[in-house]
């Protein structure tokens, strides 16, 4: 016997449970932006990946409040156009989830938990200088399919990594075993570990 479902006749609410259930491990956007009033935010977002070709996209869900007007990033990135994804390691898991609290627009995540920021290189919003690695973005497009939530596209205009951790010769990137956080449902986290390679074989011949 197998379940099946039909997610049209769900409730969102559950919709959203099973899916962010089974759709795992998926990594984490820790962004900051800049207020109009230069207030900085940090929130973090599990809804995020990205398309490396050119141009290099950076691709966001962002979750309004339960009225439909955005919260903090949302209206940042909308007024600025600007926006940096932080990279989480799990040292960082205690601060990233602080920053995920409901403070007041006026409040600076970063200030109120004490967290060291940096200036970016290509945006005006700072980036977490703790964080080993940050994404510079530039707003390209937004998706709205429903009050709740907006889908942000962003080009991917500049990066800052943690000294040691891009190897310039080969460009590839050594994180040593301390891989970024994973996010799997409700409140709970993944630490990732590496497996070993498996390349794609060639075609059998005839």
């Amino acid at each position: 016997m197998t379940l099946s479902l039909d997610l049209d006749q769900m409730e969102p609410a559950l919709r959203y449970k099973l899916l962010t259930a089974v759709v795992i491990p998926r990594p984490i956007a820790w962004i900051t932006t800049l207020g109009t009033d230069q207030t900085v935010n940090a929130a973090p977002f599990s809804f995020f990946n990205l398309f490396g070709q050119d141009p290099a996209l950076v691709i966001v869900g962002l979750e309004h409040h339960a009225d439909g007007t955005p919260k903090d990033t949302a209206r940042n990135i909308r007024d600025t156009g600007e926006f940096v994804v932080n990279i989480v390691t799990p040292d960082l898991t205690g601060a990233m989830v602080g920053t995920a609290a409901a403070y007041a627009p006026d409040v600076s995540e970063p200030q109120a938990l004490g967290l060291s920021l940096a200036p970016s290189s290509q945006v005006a919003p700072p980036r977490l200088a703790d964080a080993p690695v940050a994404i510079e973005c530039r707003l390209l497009d937004k998706l709205s399919y429903s009050p709740e939530r907006d889908i942000v596209v962003g080009q991917a205009a500049g990066l800052v990594a943690r000294d040691g951790l891009i190897d310039t010769e080969t460009w590839r990137v050594e994180w040593d075993s301390a891989y970024p956080l994973a996010r799997l449902f409700a409140d709970k986290y993944a630490t990732l570990v590496e497996t070993a390679p498996r390349a794609i074989p060639p075609l059998p011949t005839t």
